[in-house]
């Protein structure tokens, strides 16, 4: 016959024993993968790693957090620009090399990677990052990281913020990026990455920020970015995105941020745009051409409004001055041609606002004859 188990208060004094180091304290294999991790980097200044002594990697360990049920590594958050303690005395921004080790890979539970603003750390994204089922957020902005973002991302369907903006990174978007449907930030400005935004870019419906600006992407802007139905910022600008712009990106219910500046784009301004629920609306540096759409009104209400350096022509409409509000308005360096109207938002604006156009004139301009 069998030991029948302890009960009572002893038999809960056992268990609490037995299951309290699995619980409480670091396993000894995301020990030594933290410790793997950390060896790969070199942070010289601010100490941010004197912390990770011993053998209790969830407990006082700077950046690191644990789930409180099952013991094992949850977040690292290690970000070079902090209001932290650590920062403060040392008084300065953090700075680091060395790259992100594979062996953050052996952290099976992990939920968020932030290793940012680092400035040195160099590298590649590692390849097995996307073999991390509880992946949640991955934030590696502002370092120098190389190479391509993994093409198999797409498997990681918890991921809500993806940020690698200001590094090295090149390649493509992989088209397995419109699998992350609970995608939420899109984060890849200021990189080297070529080629077209995936043409099923409207499949990822929980995205509220697509950043890919002052990149190399080429291609033109899939119209399926209209059924993002909680899209709020697009920032699409210094790139080499050629064709026309979308009449259908000016009936997105949320979008309040447009930036396409910068671009080869041609064709005609939809008409849609101008009466939309967009407030900072930047065309400026691109081929776009006909005449600027006498549609505005009520609705129309830019904090920015910058059609510079295009070739529209015709006059400035007289419905501008309908808009609810225009705060900063450019029209310079165009084809345009007439009288200024008056009334606001003309009657705060300067000259810059309207120069290097055909014939215009009037208020700021000189007096038209």
């Amino acid at each position: 016959m069998g030991v029948p188990p302890p009960t009572g208060l002893i038999g809960v004094l056992l268990l609490l024993l037995v299951i309290s180091p699995a619980v409480h304290s670091c396993p000894p294999s995301d020990l030594a993968a933290l410790l793997a991790f950390k060896a790969a980097l070199h942070e010289p200044y601010v100490g941010i790693f004197n912390s990770w002594a011993g053998t209790d990697c969830c407990h006082n360990w700077y950046g690191i957090s644990c789930d409180q049920h099952s013991g094992r590594v949850a977040d690292i958050s290690l970000r070079g620009v902090s209001e932290e303690p650590l920062f403060r005395r040392a008084h300065r921004t953090g700075y680091m090399t060395g790259y992100i080790s594979p062996a953050v890979c052996r952290l099976t539970r992990l939920s968020s990677l932030t290793v940012a603003d680092w400035k040195g750390i160099s590298g590649k994204i590692p390849r097995c990052i996307t073999s991390l089922p509880f992946l949640r957020i991955i934030d590696l902005v502002g370092n120098r990281i190389s190479g391509t973002i993994p093409a198999d991302i797409g498997g990681l369907q918890r991921l809500t913020v993806l940020n690698v903006a200001d590094n090295q990174i090149s390649g493509g978007i992989p088209t397995s990026v419109t699998n992350l449907r609970g995608l939420m930030h899109l984060d890849l400005r200021n990189n080297r990455i070529t080629g077209p935004l995936p043409k099923s870019v409207g499949r990822m419906r929980m995205l509220s920020r697509a950043l890919v600006s002052g990149n190399q992407l080429s291609g033109t802007i899939p119209t399926s970015i209209c059924g993002i139905y909680r899209l709020a910022d697009a920032d699409l600008s210094r790139n080499q995105i050629t064709g026309p712009i979308p009449e259908c990106v000016g009936r997105m219910g949320v979008l309040s941020t447009l930036n396409l500046d910068g671009n080869r784009l041609w064709g005609k301004i939809p008409e849609s745009v101008f009466s939309s629920g967009i407030s900072d609306l930047n065309l400026s540096r691109n081929g776009l051409s006909g005449t600027i759409p006498d549609v505005f009104g009520t609705r129309s209400y830019f904090t920015v409004l910058d059609l510079s350096y295009n070739h529209l022509k015709g006059g400035i409409p007289e419905s501008v001055s309908r808009a609810a509000y225009i705060g900063h308005l450019d029209l310079s360096h165009n084809h345009l041609c007439g009288r200024i109207p008056g009334g606001p938002p003309f009657d705060h604006l300067e000259a810059s606002s309207f120069v290097s156009n055909d014939c215009l004139c009037g208020r700021p301009l000189s007096p038209c004859s």
